[in-house]
Order: C-alpha cells, then sequence, then structure tokens
C-alpha cells in the first residue's frame, strides 16, 4: 500500500484496508478535489480495475469512500456486472467490508451511532444521508463555504462554478432554490456547500 494511501487513512485501519486491496489486479489512485464525487470505480479495457478517492477528504470520509468503491469492485467480482451500481448486492458487500471498522479505534464516538444508522440501507452518496455527511463534515479543515440547510429562507448564494441561487422552502428532504440569472426552480441537497452572498 502506497505512503500516500496510508497518509489519508485513520492509524488504526490501515492494517484492514491493507488486506483489503491486496490483489494485484486492483489500481487505487488518490487524485485531486473533484467536486461532483468523492470516489469512483470503474472496470479497466485490460482486466484490472481502478478505483480513485479525492485527495481532500478527512481521514473519515476517505475511508468510508475507499470502502464504498472497494465494495463495488468486490460485488462486481462475485455477482458480474448486470447488477445495479448501488442495488442490494453492493449494499450487502458495503456492509460486510464496512463491519469490522465500525469501533471506536477507527471512528471517533460521535460519528459512530450515525455509521450505524446509515449502514442499515447505505446510500449511493454518504452526502445524501444528512446527519452522517454533517457529522463528517465537523472533521474538514474550514473553507468558508456553508451548507444550504444552514442558510436562511430568501438567502443568495453562489455555487464553486459561480452560479448564483436564491434559497427557498423545503420540500420533503430537498430545498427549492431559485437561479438568480434564469429564474428556473432547482432542487438543492441540504447539504450541498456554497458560498452565502446575501442573506
Amino acid at each position: 500500500m502506497s505512503e500516500t494511501l496510508t497518509s489519508k487513512l485513520p492509524e488504526a485501519a490501515i492494517s484492514g484496508v491493507s488486506e483489503l486491496i491486496n490483489n494485484d489486479r486492483l489500481v487505487i489512485k488518490v487524485t485531486k478535489e473533484r467536486k461532483t464525487k468523492h470516489g469512483d470505480y470503474r472496470p479497466l479495457p485490460n482486466g484490472h480495475h481502478q478505483i480513485t478517492v479525492n485527495s481532500n477528504l478527512n481521514p473519515y470520509r476517505f475511508l468510508i469512500t475507499l470502502i464504498h468503491e472497494i465494495a463495488h469492485f468486490e460485488a462486481y467480482r462475485k455477482y458480474g456486472h448486470r447488477i445495479k451500481p448501488h442495488g442490494r448486492e453492493w449494499k450487502f458487500t458495503f456492509q460486510h467490508l464496512m463491519l469490522p471498522f465500525l469501533n471506536p479505534d477507527v471512528f471517533p464516538d460521535e460519528i459512530l451511532p450515525v455509521l450505524a444508522g446509515h449502514f442499515k440501507n447505505p446510500k449511493a452518496s454518504s452526502n445524501t444521508d444528512v446527519a452522517l455527511a454533517l457529522a463528517l463534515r465537523n472533521y474538514d479543515p474550514s473553507n468558508g463555504n456553508d451548507l444550504v440547510q444552514q442558510l436562511p429562507e430568501g438567502a443568495t448564494f453562489q455555487l464553486y462554478n459561480g452560479r448564483t441561487f436564491k434559497k427557498g422552502k423545503k420540500r420533503v428532504k430537498r430545498y427549492e432554490c431559485v437561479e438568480i440569472k434564469t429564474g428556473k426552480l432547482y432542487l438543492f441537497n441540504p447539504n450541498t456547500e456554497v458560498r452565502l452572498i446575501e442573506k
């Protein structure tokens, strides 16, 4: 296992992860930040498999993302390529692989109960689990951004790509936000990171 990968993980998780990735056909790459995803998995034309994980993630989010992607690899090997990407086979595999890491040697006490809830039915992205995303965000370095759910109704905010929106009411899980330039309505995940322009 590379020093770069080792340096990104909680120390108590290193040996367990090393065992999981001990496969000649599995390539793990730590990449620069991507705004739209934390990591990904894909089979390569040469028969190898590649996992990438963003370098800017805190150790706990990095570990969860890495195991998430390893679960894709293992589910692909066991069940074949016809399964749904985040279907029951992947969920079962993710739960099974993550279980040895769900202990206080690896994760802080305040994250463990939230993780236990999450892994009853893991989601395609940890960001769609509002409670988990908030718990993990406490371990991120401050970047000056806010979450959509933290802004008051009517606040104007900007996305990383420069598009500007006004926050509206909450639906069941997401917030209605109107793009200033076009007047179009969009639904935002509560944990979307944005930059507040005006309250």
